[in-house]
């Protein structure tokens, strides 16, 4: 029961996403302040599905300059927890196919994220010297899942290089996003209990060169491992004194 009404509340959310969301998107479309405001529209949706979701961002989060953004991608919670870290002035990148997927995809394009083919190399390459010269030429900082994959409770999946590449072509700090793990989470369940979303200090990429990408990866996957540990932990003993 509990499953069905948050289906029912899903579908009409996304229904008025779609529609009302479009409309308003058409008369600035690809407008990168979009993706916050609809990143904390699909946050608060966390309520609807018993998460006390806990958001722990640095009180400069909305006031800083130009990064690369990096976060862990579990599972399609990620829509309703990770979001909410967006802040102003960021866009994503995803994978094309997001684009076929019906009502989030449209608005997902839309509200200016960019969509990657990860299928071919070669223009994958070309999506990411796109995203070093567009940050070079604004004021704009770019979102990215660097595990390429829903991890889906297998833990930190390996690193891609890609957004390192690109902090490095274009000179900007990286910050990890951090979200508990989200796998025990069940659509029928009343209470599910609390997930942590916090940002980690920015990790300069200065001194560093191409040759020192898979080096940079390494080093930003080791601190995003560390602290998923810690939150779980933490996690666990929240939800043990429910």
């Amino acid at each position: 029961m509990v499953a069905f009404l948050r289906c029912i509340a899903v579908a009409i959310f996304a229904l008025i996403m779609f529609v009302f969301g479009c409309g308003y998107c058409l008369l600035s479309p690809r407008n990168p302040k979009h993706v916050f405001t609809f990143g904390r529209y699909f946050g608060a949706m966390s309520k609807i599905f018993g998460i006390k979701l806990d958001l722990r961002l640095p009180e400069d989060a909305y006031k800083r300059g130009q990064h690369i953004y990096i976060a862990n991608h579990q599972n399609n919670w990620d829509l309703f927890t990770v979001s909410s870290a967006v802040t102003p002035n960021v866009v994503t990148v995803g994978k094309k196919s997001l684009l076929w997927m019906p009502f989030f995809g449209q608005l997902y394009y839309l509200t200016g994220n960019i969509l990657i083919d990860r299928g071919n190399r070669s223009k994958a390459k070309g999506t990411i010297d796109q995203v070093v010269d567009s940050m070079k030429k604004s004021n704009l900082s770019v979102w990215m899942f660097p595990e390429g994959t829903r991890s889906r409770g297998r833990g930190l999946l390996p690193f891609k290089t890609g957004a390192f590449h690109a902090a490095i072509g274009a000179q900007t700090p990286i910050i990890p996003i951090v979200c508990s793990s989200t796998s025990h989470l069940k659509l029928n369940k009343w209470d599910n209990g609390h997930i942590i979303v916090e940002m980690l200090p920015p990790i300069s990429v200065e001194g560093y060169g191409k040759e020192d990408v898979r080096t940079l990866a390494n080093i930003c996957r080791e601190q995003m491992a560390e602290k998923l540990e810690q939150l779980d932990a933490e996690v666990v003993e929240l939800n043990s004194k429910k």
